[in-house]
């Protein structure tokens, strides 16, 4: 069980920043969210963390099974 919760968030961090950026970009339209320069620049930290999240889970199962 260690290390999905690591990963669920990250996975959704990852999903959740990729579609900020794309919101920001105006990639996306039909969005309140859409054309606004801040969420360029929040979503690619979001999805880093979501990353970072991916890494640390990863890691924790790799622990566990040992």
């Amino acid at each position: 069980m260690k290390g999905w919760p690591w990963l669920t968030g990250g996975a959704l961090a990852l999903v959740i920043g990729v579609l900020w950026t794309a919101q920001g970009f105006d990639l996306l339209g039909g969005s309140v969210m859409s054309g606004v320069t801040i969420w360029a620049v929040i979503g690619p930290v979001v999805a880093v963390a979501g990353l970072a999240l991916i890494v640390v889970g990863v890691r924790a199962r790799a622990r566990s099974k040992q």
